[in-house]
């Protein structure tokens, strides 16, 4: 019975970050338009387009394979497991035992793969271009979202997400310089993952400066639906994986009992409307930079995340 009670709260973890993921990503884009006074599009507009999309009938190049067929459904699946893994309202689930961060990294970096090869798939130029700049982000970011996981391992003795958020919330870690350090490094490597302000311009179609859209042009109908609600899980990831590490407060334990999930639930969505109204706030007041800055940009965060861990490497052992 308990076991069964544990595999139903995960299975509404699973299903809450999925309906989340489109309802924060509209959020976002919301709180962007009042502060540049405009109206904006409803909250749930990004439902319509997906149900729009998954409405509308396939059209496929001549030059497709089946790899640009079958890459969505690999991306969004890998999407999904990568943030179900993630602890959002309890830790010590059912599946937490797998939610190691470098697991995560690694779904995520196949995800991003497919969506690499699948850009390539058809032979335009403009998906060769963005297969090229997405690597060459992701080339950049991996490194510096490693050291980050080798800082918060070092000082939690694991790299499970739930051992980590435990171990954050113990008196005894405190104010540490370090740890500031790897929330600015995870909060550059996630704008580089999701193709934000300053990286990219989601709000744009701009085909010299596109990362992610040049990647996506040949797709259509649930093609797309399925790229594009991974892309929302995958920016509903990254708030989650920052409020779950650097933010534990209100995190449930498992077995508490309904009213404790709950309650991490009301927590929980409050950490996304904090998070949503910061990403809103900095992508308003910052410009895009040139695509031949983000390797300085990636630089600087790999740099924040070595220097995380060298420091509280000396603090633990000093």
């Amino acid at each position: 019975m308990a076991i069964g009670l544990q595999l139903l709260v995960q299975i509404c973890q699973m299903a809450l970050v999925l309906a989340l993921a489109p309802l924060f990503a509209g959020y976002v884009r919301k709180v962007k338009a009042h502060l540049l006074r405009r109206q904006g599009p409803p909250l749930a507009q990004h439902y319509r387009e997906l149900l729009r999309l998954l409405r509308k009938d396939v059209v496929l190049a001549d030059s497709a394979s089946w790899v640009f067929r079958v890459a969505p459904y690999l991306i969004f699946a890998t999407t999904w497991v990568a943030v179900s893994l993630v602890p959002t309202f309890a830790i010590g689930l059912i599946f937490s035992y797998a939610a190691d961060v470098i697991a995560i990294v690694a779904l995520l970096g196949s995800a991003r793969f497919m969506l690499a090869l699948a850009g390539l798939d058809v032979g335009t130029s403009f998906g060769g271009i963005g297969s090229s700049r997405e690597m060459l982000i992701a080339s950049l970011a991996e490194p510096a979202m490693l050291m980050v996981v080798f800082t918060l391992s070092l000082l939690a003795g694991s790299t499970q997400l739930s051992s980590i958020a435990a171990s954050m919330q113990a008196s005894d870690v405190g104010l540490r310089f370090s740890i500031a350090l790897a929330l600015i490094g995870l909060v550059m490597v996630a704008l580089a993952e999701n193709a934000r302000i300053p990286i990219d311009n989601p709000a744009t179609h701009l085909e010299l400066t596109m990362v992610h859209e040049a990647m996506i042009l040949e797709y259509s109908g649930r093609h797309l639906a399925l790229i594009e609600a991974a892309a929302y899980l995958k920016l509903l990831l990254y708030v989650s994986v920052i409020a779950c590490v650097f933010f534990p407060w209100g995190i449930a334990i498992s077995g508490q009992g309904p009213a404790a999930y709950f309650a991490g639930i009301g927590v929980y969505l409050l950490k996304l409307a904090a998070g949503g109204f910061l990403l809103a706030v900095f992508e308003t007041a910052i410009a895009k930079m040139r695509v031949f800055r983000v390797p300085d940009f990636l630089g600087a965060a790999l740099m924040l995340g070595f220097l995380a861990t060298l420091l509280l490497f000396v603090t633990l052992a000093g």
